[in-house]
């Protein structure tokens, strides 16, 4: 009794893959996140389940994953969860928002979201993170530059003066943002393994939502570089529980 509860609200339908090996994402988000004493809970939000109104203050903080779907767009569930990100920013609720999350949280906030000129962005790609950046997670002694797995097209093309960019790669400008103490989104996928982003990879050929020789490229990328899990567990944990 008396732990802290989170909830993962779900945008992304399960793959066959992940929900085999690892629980599907919940479990994913649950294994990077979760620390003992904790409830987690899930919601999927892509299928029209959101928690009530009278739930959502008994959650500490809230996690928004990735999607295959575009956070530009305007699907009824988009919709309303951009209504339900107003409503934690209001009430001052810890948000960490990952790729698809990342830009709906920025749309929410008043930024303008949408296709990436330079094409889809998938491997491992080094991070830099800005000076202001470097000093708020100076307590957590992580590089200046990550490495983070990325599978996307869409990105935050700008934000809102009152949010702050924390980190750029040379592909995409806004990959890490902040907004105030209590909103977070992070481009890449941190809770990535290098086997979910290498299944996603063949998923994403199969569909023809990219070419074979991008494929074999971006596999190439992936077997060389590893992505920094441990410090990018460590920036999103303290965030989330507000230890910065």
């Amino acid at each position: 009794m008396g732990g802290k509860r989170y909830a993962v609200l779900l945008c992304a339908e399960d793959s066959d893959y992940v929900k085999k090996k690892y629980g599907g994402y919940f479990g994913v988000f649950v294994r990077m996140l979760a620390e003992e004493g904790e409830t987690w809970l899930v919601y999927r939000v892509a299928s029209g389940e959101f928690p009530e109104e009278d739930e959502i203050d008994s959650y500490d903080g809230f996690v928004i994953t990735g999607s295959c779907n575009d956070a530009h767009g305007d699907d009824p569930w988009i919709c309303r969860l951009i209504t339900l990100l107003k409503k934690l920013d209001s009430m001052k609720k810890k948000v960490l928002g990952v790729c698809f999350g990342h830009q709906v949280m920025a749309r929410s906030l008043g930024g303008k979201t949408g296709r990436a000129e330079s094409g889809w962005d998938i491997g491992v790609t080094p991070i830099h993170l800005s000076a202001p950046a470097v000093k708020l997670f100076s307590s957590l002694q992580i590089p200046s530059v990550l490495s983070l797995i990325e599978c996307h097209r869409d990105e935050v093309l700008e934000v809102p003066a009152k949010v702050e960019v924390l980190a750029w790669s040379d592909k995409t400008g806004i990959e890490m943002i902040r907004y105030g103490d209590h909103m977070m989104g992070v481009q890449g996928h941190p809770e990535y393994s290098k086997d979910i982003l290498l299944n996603l990879i063949d998923r994403l050929l199969q569909r023809k939502d990219i070419v074979e020789s991008y494929a074999e490229e971006v596999k190439a990328n992936v077997e060389k570089l590893e992505p920094d899990r441990e410090a990018l567990k460590k920036l999103c944990i303290s965030f989330l529980k507000g230890r910065l």
